[in-house]
């Protein structure tokens, strides 16, 4: 994943950029930064974020930075923004997404042009390296920004830092947000809607999928019109946005309530329980729903030890993210002991995590744990924007299941049956994922609920991690 945050204003921009940058940092765990453009031409600095925050790396910056146009990125990978010089002029460039085709697309520039591609450690390609050497295939950086996406196998949304403006080009199929705040002195571009509220702007629009845009001080002006055709990514409001967030006009945490309720009104008089809890903090929006309309108290058998423990899925190593997600939770453990509780989370990835964490509940006391995933089994890999690490689909705890069940080699018919909420297999394998791990009771919320709990006609969402659907 990874977030991103632009500012082009009548004075220094640095400090907008360095703020509405840092409120992305929930989005990205390894690399950072900013370039800004001034009077001294393009200034640029990159720090790892894998040790402490991106504010502790970039304070000093502002300070040294000077520029009245700046993008920056908070990435999960690869070092970005980059300085590019080519027959367009020298630009900075950012890029947010997942290329799934990055060799085929490696050669082929190869055989357009003489040129070559910096190494980075573990011998892979810079991703945006790669957007650049497209982009420059093309005689402008509209034509070069669309045959790029259009060549590209997964999502990519993009930001053009040049003399003249920043180009905002969000994806293809509108996977991720791109999204304008205005204020008196100019303007901004932003993954997240909230990130600039505090800075003084107010919500201006937001970019269609494919829109490619050139923000100034002075305007925004369309440089290529949106297309029809969104795929705009459903676990945006389950997991990734933040709270604050709002993407299409629906806001993160409504969504979240809305999805808790639905999952409540499927439970109606199946579960006898004492509390509801959200495993924090993606989780507590969908518990609060929960607990408002089932009537259930509502309660936190165990808090999240913040002020020095990184979030879970930073350390590249999955059992390391494990160890550190259990020992971020610290148990209360009068609200644990005799009590029979319903927990929600986000979703089940590999299942390692809340295992764990209903094995902690069960030592803590609690008599019962029954589990509700805001969200439906994921049964693919994401193709669109790296949700999962998963170097394979078979570290899926539903893949694992099924295979489980049918063998190795799963049809596509097969899965798609599994998918089906109401089909004979989908409940043979939360049995089997229960069984697993050793929860009271699982129920998932339904692709319907969760499409429902959206408010977004479902052509319009991405729903591939569960249902394959491209």
């Amino acid at each position: 994943m990874g977030g991103f945050f632009a500012a082009a204003l009548k004075e220094e921009c640095i400090f907008d950029l360095f703020f509405g940058t840092d409120y992305h940092s929930h989005l990205g765990t390894r690399r950072a930064g900013m370039t800004v453009y001034g009077k001294d031409g393009f200034n640029r600095s990159i720090h790892s974020i894998e040790s402490s925050p991106f504010r502790t790396k970039f304070q000093s910056e502002i300070n040294e930075m000077q520029g009245n146009m700046g993008i920056g990125c908070i990435s999960d990978y690869d070092p970005q923004p980059l300085i590019v010089r080519s027959h367009h002029g020298t630009y900075s460039i950012m890029a947010i997404g997942k290329i799934n085709n990055m060799d085929a697309l490696v050669e082929e520039v190869f055989k357009g042009a003489n040129t070559h591609f910096l190494e980075m450690s573990g011998g892979d390609i810079n991703m945006t390296e790669l957007v650049a050497a497209m982009i420059n295939q093309k005689d402008n950086l509209v034509e070069g920004i669309q045959y790029a996406q259009g060549k590209i196998d997964g999502s990519m949304t993009l930001l053009l830092l040049t003399p003249k403006g920043i180009y905002c080009a969000r994806d293809r199929l509108g996977r991720t947000p791109l999204i304008i705040g205005r204020k008196s002195e100019g303007f901004c571009a932003s993954f997240e809607s909230f990130a600039y509220l505090n800075l003084g702007y107010s919500d201006y629009r937001e970019l269609g999928p494919g829109e490619i845009a050139v923000m100034t001080p002075e305007e925004v002006v369309t440089l290529a019109k949106p297309g029809e055709k969104m795929r705009i990514c459903t676990f945006l409001w389950v997991y990734y946005g933040y709270p604050s967030s709002r993407y299409e006009g629906v806001a993160v945490e409504d969504m979240r309530n809305r999805c808790g309720s639905l999952l409540a009104g499927r439970d109606k008089g199946d579960v006898d329980v004492d509390t509801v809890a959200g495993v924090p903090d993606s989780g507590m929006a969908h518990a609060i729903g929960y607990a408002n309309a089932s009537g259930v108290p509502l309660s936190r058998p165990f808090v999240k030890y913040t002020p020095t423990w990184p979030r879970s899925f930073m350390p590249p190593v999955q059992s390391k993210r494990d160890l550190i997600a259990k020992m971020k939770l610290i148990p209360i453990r009068e609200l644990i002991e005799n009590k029979k509780l319903l927990l929600i989370d986000d979703s089940i990835v590999r299942g390692t995590q809340l295992r764990e964490t209903t094995e902690y509940l069960f030592q803590s006391g609690a008599k019962e744990v029954h589990i509700r995933p805001a969200c439906p089994p994921l049964l693919f890999g994401c193709k669109y924007l790296n949700f999962s690490r998963s170097s394979s689909e078979m570290e899926l705890i539903a893949r694992r299941i099924i295979n489980r069940e049918e063998g190795d080699a799963v049809e596509r018919s097969v899965l798609e049956d599994y998918a089906n909420p109401d089909s004979d297999r989908y409940h043979r394998m939360l049995d089997g994922i229960c069984e697993q791990l050793k929860f009271t009771s699982l129920k998932y919320n339904r692709l319907d609920d969760l499409v429902e709990a959206v408010g977004i006609d479902k052509d319009k969402l991405c729903t591939y991690c569960w249902d394959g659907r491209e």
